[in-house]
């Protein structure tokens, strides 16, 4: 049952940018093209897995029914940003050990040994995403900010020339951090094996993480980590899409739709540090549809370190 929830990756889509040359997939070919990008899927049915977890609660923001399998970009930017309004967290956290597993469970150090130097999203989520960055992080030029960015990479689309006095970058391979033209010190690590952050208490301004939170298999302790090492009154934004490596990305991520993955990253908020984070707030940063309809939808989840 694991294997074949894992291989529908429902909640991603299967084939587009998110392959990339070098991915081991399921005895695939390794590579698939860059120029290869498939259209944009309809979700599946939302709330599958958090509403038979919560009996429902989820579906309360005035979403489609789950019977209803329109794509999420054709919902209003508002009903993504109302999932977190009300979200009725249940006492205890909802999960299971298995809504973590991934159907890859090789290392993900040889996963991510090779670099791939492309971008993981189309060029209006990079743009929404930069435009979201402008405004959230602390003023370029900066030198007593200091900012982490989480599972980083070649590229952490900060504005253009972006400099503080720190840029912290976290990520599996050397050569794309080292690639990074705004990191002024970067870390190799696996988040996934060991959790715990390298760095002092109170240590930054702002915490970043693109495209990555739904690789997390601890992201509970991981977002308990990044509430020690951020200061007082912080800020972590953590920004997705619907793409994604599913071999990787963990069991309820691939099984459910975009407004569950804004529940779910709101959760870890929520459960993590009881009282330690203000309350998660959703943001729908997606481009503007055209004539010719979307491209990569872009969200972003975020609280505060209480002060």
């Amino acid at each position: 049952m694991q294997a074949t929830l894992h291989r529908r990756a429902c909640g991603c889509l299967s084939t587009g940018r998110a392959f990339r040359p070098g991915l081991p997939s399921l005895g695939s070919p390794r590579a698939v093209q860059e120029s290869e990008r498939s259209s944009i899927l309809a979700s599946p049915p939302r709330g599958t897995i958090l509403k038979a977890l919560l009996g429902g609660l989820i579906l309360t923001a005035g979403f489609a029914s789950s019977k209803n399998t329109r794509p999420v970009m054709a919902a209003a930017g508002s009903d993504i940003e109302k999932v977190l309004e009300n979200p009725k967290w249940p006492a205890e956290p909802p999960y299971k050990a298995e809504d973590f597993q991934r159907f890859d469970e090789s290392p993900d150090t040889f996963f991510y040994s090779q670099p791939r130097f492309v971008t993981h999203i189309d060029d209006g989520a990079i743009g929404a995403l930069q435009q979201y960055y402008q405004k959230a992080l602390p003023p370029s030029g900066n030198e007593s900010a200091a900012v982490l960015d989480l599972c980083s990479s070649w590229i952490s689309h900060y504005p253009e020339n972006y400099k503080l006095g720190r840029v912290a970058g976290m990520g599996m391979n050397a050569a794309e951090l080292k690639k990074n033209k705004v990191l002024t010190d970067f870390e190799i690590q696996d988040l996934n094996k060991n959790s715990k952050l390298p760095y002092e208490d109170n240590t930054f301004d702002v915490i970043t993480n693109a495209v990555s939170v739904d690789y997390l298999s601890r992201p509970i302790e991981v977002f308990q980590e990044m509430h020690r090492v951020l200061k007082p009154g912080g800020l972590a934004a953590m920004s997705f899409s619907n793409r994604c490596f599913p071999t990787k990305a963990i069991a309820i991520w691939t099984a459910t739709g975009d407004p569950d993955h804004v529940w779910l990253v709101g959760s870890y908020y929520h459960y993590s540090v009881p009282g330690g984070w203000t309350e998660p707030k959703a943001l729908d940063i997606s481009p503007r549809k055209g004539i010719f309809g979307g491209g990569d939808p872009m969200y972003v989840v975020y609280a505060h370190k209480q002060a």
